[in-house]
């Protein structure tokens, strides 16, 4: 199951929701329980050359959330 991230188009709170990819429900808001959330794109997880798995050396990007929640 994928971790989508979501901002609530209510009070513009940012949250991740672990969740299959078929589910068509949207998930509750965490802050103000709102069903009217969006999905966000998310960077996917890219590990530079040279550096190996495992080894600590990645900095992941910055969160898409313009509110900066999450």
């Amino acid at each position: 199951m994928p971790i989508y991230e979501f901002e609530c188009r209510k009070c513009s709170h940012c949250f991740e929701k672990l969740m299959f990819a078929s589910d068509e429900n949207m998930p509750e808001c965490p802050e103000c329980h709102g069903r009217d959330v969006s999905r966000l794109m998310s960077a996917g997880f890219v590990r530079p050359r040279g550096i190996p798995s495992g080894s600590g050396g990645f900095t992941p990007p910055p969160k898409a959330c313009a509110s900066g929640g999450g």
